[in-house]
């Protein structure tokens, strides 16, 4: 492993761990960090062996926000061109489960990237929080949409607009979060989680998850509507007849993705 790297990367079996890697600055999401972590997730989600992903920073912080230095001698047109969305929407648009995995600050453009994936764990250390209006800016890479959806608008408009944090408590409350741990246990159980998906079927792990987005996104009608059909496209795989015998000669089923 390069640990000079921005992102550093490592295989295990069916899962795989990305780490932001500036610890200097908090792990603050500059163009080349992100252009290099929307290319490793990008080529992780292309190897048909990795069935789940987490994404994590340090002890210390998963990331504290944007690169500020960066931010402040840019231009709106050196943002346009920087084309820096296109590697959020490479992020967003994942086949592959990716799992969060907090400690510490977690903040501004970090807490975006924390929340764009499917599954956060967040150590008790945890703090999140949008401040980008302290600087006289806005969240820009879903901050207000993501926080009024998921933790409704009272809690958006206050963490937004005052800047405040919540503890990791708080954010599970809010629903923000998946689950709280120990402070020493934050990358430990992301991975065993990634594990826990990874050991499923491949096809009904990804339609599943594309079938929850839907929830998030589409009225009711309609995300019913696809998740029937997701279930007849997952009956349909070589997975399902597998995880179904498998059930019933009680055994261990062996999912190809399929």
């Amino acid at each position: 492993m390069n640990t000079d790297a921005l992102v550093l990367m490592e295989r295990d079996g069916a899962i795989a761990v990305v780490l932001l890697n500036r610890p200097k600055q908090l792990n603050a999401l500059s163009t080349e960090l992100m252009d290099e972590l929307a290319g490793a997730l990008k080529d992780l989600d292309a190897d048909e062996e990795i069935r789940a992903i987490v994404i994590g920073g340090s002890e210390r912080a998963f990331a504290a926000g944007a690169d500020i230095d960066e931010l402040s001698r840019a231009t709106p047109i050196d943002l346009l061109y920087q084309r820096r969305m296109e590697n959020w929407e490479v992020i967003r648009n994942l086949w592959t489960p990716l799992i969060a995995a907090v400690s510490g600050y977690c903040l501004g453009g970090g807490c975006e990237l924390a929340l764009t994936c499917d599954i956060v764990i967040a150590s008790e250390t945890a703090q999140l929080g949008q401040p980008e209006t302290n600087l006289g800016i806005i969240p820009g890479a879903g901050g207000t949409q993501r926080w009024a959806r998921v933790a409704g608008k009272a809690i958006a408009m206050d963490v937004i607009l005052s800047g405040r944090f919540l503890s990791a408590r708080e954010a599970l409350a809010a629903g923000l979060v998946s689950r709280v741990v120990a402070k020493e246990a934050w990358l430990d159980e992301a991975k065993r989680v990634a594990r826990a998906i990874a050991a499923k079927g491949p096809v009904g792990i990804r339609l599943a998850k594309d079938a929850v987005d839907r929830a998030y996104e589409s009225p009711l009608t309609l995300g019913l509507e696809y998740e029937r059909r997701a279930l007849y496209l997952a009956f349909a795989s070589e997975d399902a007849k597998e995880g179904l015998n498998a059930f019933l000669e009680k055994r261990a089923a062996q999912f190809r993705g399929r």
